[in-house]
Formats: structure tokens, sequence, C-alpha cells
């Protein structure tokens, strides 16, 4: 294949449709192919025809991708399926936060912010402020500050860097 017929057939993939680009790849490996993503099949074709027109890997190449393929290491067993969940557990329902680094509910929090004094009640589901629930400590300093930030650096509840 001169060079000016592979360019012209190289430019002309991209406008083939799936079925055509299966075939051409099937022309070009002597097998056929499942696979339907364009442009994997537009690579590997045009792979294969400069490889075909050039010359492929050279002799001292494919030794070297042996050795180093032999040297992989191979997964020996599948990857485990994915845990099914409990049958009890409703498919809807969030897992329980851990509230370990909460005050205890029915606890008042204070906070001086833009001279006002803003108070929050931790509740058994959530937190309290203005005669409004919020999900979390952070979801009320969103509301406060109208952006996010950590309910328990807002709060004094956490220093800044340490683990929560």
């Amino acid at each position: 294949m001169q060079r000016e017929q592979l360019t012209l057939e190289l430019a002309a993939l991209p406008q083939l449709t799936i079925t055509e680009l299966r075939r051409r790849y099937a022309e070009a490996f002597g097998e056929p192919t499942r696979a339907a993503n364009k442009p994997w099949l537009i690579k590997r074709i045009a792979w294969r025809l400069q490889a075909l027109a050039e010359g492929g890997l050279s002799e001292r190449a494919r030794q070297r991708a042996l050795e180093l393929a032999n040297d992989a290491d191979i997964r020996l067993s599948p990857p485990r399926a994915p845990r099914a969940q409990a049958a009890t557990e409703p498919p809807s329902a969030k897992p329980a936060k851990n509230r370990d680094h909460l005050p205890p509910p029915g606890t008042i929090l204070r906070r001086p912010y833009k001279g006002q004094v803003l108070e929050v009640k931790i509740l058994e589901q959530g937190c309290q402020f203005e005669g409004r629930t919020y999900r979390s400590l952070s979801a009320v300093a969103k509301a406060v500050t109208g952006s996010h930030c950590s309910g328990l650096l807002f709060f004094g509840l956490a220093k800044r860097g340490a683990p929560s």
C-alpha cells in the first residue's frame, strides 16, 4: 500500500459506520470483533493498516514486550462480587451518620456571628436553628454564611487540621 493511499484510507475511517468499521476490522485482523466503540475501532484499524504498510514492531521490541508480559503480575482469581444488601434494610435507607463528634441531643450551641448570637439545638436526627431542622451542623453553617464550611469548625467543636 502506497503512502498516499494509506493516508486517504486513514482519513476515511471516521466517516464509516460501526458496521463498516467492524467489517474493515475483520479484513485487517482476519477475525471479527463485537466492539461497538467507534474511536477504539478507528484507532485499532489505523494501527493495523500502518503496521502492515510500514512494518510492525521490530523483533527486538517483540522480545522485550514478551519479557515484560512474563514479569507482569497476573490476577489468578476474579474480583469478589459486590455484597448484597441485607434483606431487612430498605434500599433507600441511608446509613446512620457517626454522631460521636456531636454533643448529646438537647445541647444548645451558641456562637457569636456578625453581631448576633446564633443558637442551635442538637436533636436526635439533625439540628434545629431558627425554627428549622437541618440534617447537620454543616447545613446550619451553610444557611448562616451562604457558603459551605465545616459545621464542627464553625461552632468550635473541632480545631482546624484536627481529625474529626
